[in-house]
């Protein structure tokens, strides 16, 4: 396990239970007594950080090493039914954007998310989760391939942001991005996504219009994240913990300003703590919201997801 900075006094306390179990396994010392101490005083530890999260520490989270990916969700939810399709059938096959059929408790989806890596070579594989135009093209392709068949839409959205090269903007990643975003707010069957990690940027709404919009709670959704925002205006990233109480990027902050549809609630340290329970959580959240919608008639549903967005951003004095 690895851990983040204010993650140490958890670290500390977990280092001393392991040494006092060792000493209770090496000698005849009863250390029973002490080991529950110790677990007391961990477990008290934990939810007094956990609870008591800023803005910037939950963003800690979402980025954390041993947090579960896209296809690690994919795996757990879909077992062996999930077929990945490939390309954009113009241009190549973007690693960083994954997609492709799988159930979800029996029902079928066409489900589209990005995909980080997990180590150096995993993570130049797959770009580090920034999709370029192609893989832009690519889940709308996917998703019209489902709306042909009927088959509703699950998207898992985990970016730093669109890849921002010199390529991609020669292949058109403004274009691809707003395409999606035209192509989504119509499609003709539900469409569910959920902030599993990282909501950056353009790169996240590519792929992030949806009937229901669910956020882990250890997630953010911004336009920008807290250290680009604090370069630009601070010039530097120094003031990048204010920045994100700024952005107001939190999954709690989204849900207070009704940007999504709810929030599912995490085990206590993080996803990447009891992945399981996450899973099943997640599975049950995608279940819930397909039930919502699946009577809806096509009229109801796209005009219900426009009316939604057309909300967004309205302002009362």
């Amino acid at each position: 396990m690895e851990y983040l900075d204010f993650e140490l006094p958890i670290k500390e306390l977990e280092e001393q239970l392991q040494k006092c179990v060792i000493i209770g396994k090496e000698s005849d010392v009863d250390v029973t007594p002490t080991c529950k101490e110790i677990n007391k005083k961990l477990e008290q530890t934990k939810k007094d950080i956990y609870k008591n999260l800023t803005a910037w520490q939950r963003v800690q989270l979402s980025r954390h090493p041993n947090r579960p990916y896209t296809l690690d969700y994919i795996r757990a939810i879909c077992g062996d039914t999930f077929l990945e399709l490939h390309g954009d059938r113009g241009f190549k096959d973007d690693k960083a954007m994954v997609g492709g059929l799988g159930k979800v408790n029996g029902q079928s989806f066409m489900i589209v998310g990005q995909q980080k890596g997990y180590n150096t070579k995993t993570r130049q594989y797959r770009n580090f989760g920034m999709a370029n135009p192609e893989g832009y093209r690519k889940a709308l392709r996917l998703m019209k391939m489902a709306e042909k068949f009927g088959i509703p839409v699950l998207t898992l959205v985990d970016t730093p942001g669109a890849y921002p090269g010199l390529e991609a903007e020669e292949r058109g990643q403004g274009e691809a991005i707003a395409r999606n975003i035209f192509e989504m707010v119509r499609l003709k069957v539900p469409i569910i996504t959920i902030i599993v990690g990282e909501g950056a940027s353009g790169g996240a709404l590519g792929i992030g219009v949806g009937d229901k919009v669910y956020m882990l709670e250890n997630t953010w959704y911004s336009v920008i994240s807290p250290e680009s925002c604090s370069s630009i205006l601070w010039k530097s990233w120094e003031y990048k913990e204010r920045a994100a109480d700024a952005l107001k990027l939190t999954s709690s902050d989204m849900k207070r300003q009704k940007l999504v549809d709810d929030v599912i609630p995490e085990p206590l340290g993080g996803a990447h703590y009891d992945r399981e329970t996450t899973f099943k959580t997640v599975a049950e959240y995608i279940t819930k919201g397909y039930n919502e919608l699946k009577d809806l008639s096509t009229a109801d549903l796209i005009a219900q997801r426009m009316d939604k967005y057309s909300k967004m951003g309205e302002y009362k004095e």
